[in-house]
């Protein structure tokens, strides 16, 4: 793997392992929370798994393919690192 490529994956797996405990966190406040607020946070867990399974898609799609895939994980990462930040 070229190097920008390397470093693209260690930063699509570092959002990984990040949402990763952030979905760990909600699933937690799930169990503490009463109904009302549950459904707040069902939402962002919702999001949070999705968004987690589009990357990790992406990072496997990069792992098969090879440069054309790598492109596609550049632009996810950028995404997903803006989307992670907000």
């Amino acid at each position: 793997m070229s190097s920008a490529r390397d470093d693209y994956v260690r930063k699509a797996k570092a959002i990984l392992d990040q949402w990763n405990a952030e979905i760990g966190v909600l699933e937690v406040r799930i169990d503490q929370i009463k109904a009302d607020a549950r459904i707040q946070y069902q939402k962002k867990l919702e999001d949070a798994r999705r968004r987690r399974y589009e990357l990790k898609q992406r990072l496997d799609e990069v792992g098969h393919a090879g440069e054309e895939a790598w492109g596609a994980l550049s632009d996810a990462v950028k995404s997903a690192k803006s989307k992670s930040d907000s």
